[in-house]
């Protein structure tokens, strides 16, 4: 919709969703929280480096 910030049909409201880590409760592992997100993100740019440099 022109002028509006969100869909009227699809969009929520900013905030609004699931709590993260531990307060939800399809929290398991933390496989997913940020963290392990980045980390991940870290060690696959390392190893890209690494690959190019060959």
């Amino acid at each position: 919709m022109k002028g509006k910030t969100r869909c009227r049909m699809h969009g929520g409201a900013r905030g609004s969703g699931a709590p993260k880590g531990k307060r939800n409760g399809m929290w398991r592992h933390g496989g997913f929280t940020a963290e392990a997100v980045a980390l991940r993100r870290e060690v696959h740019e390392l190893l890209r480096s690494i690959r190019l440099k060959r």
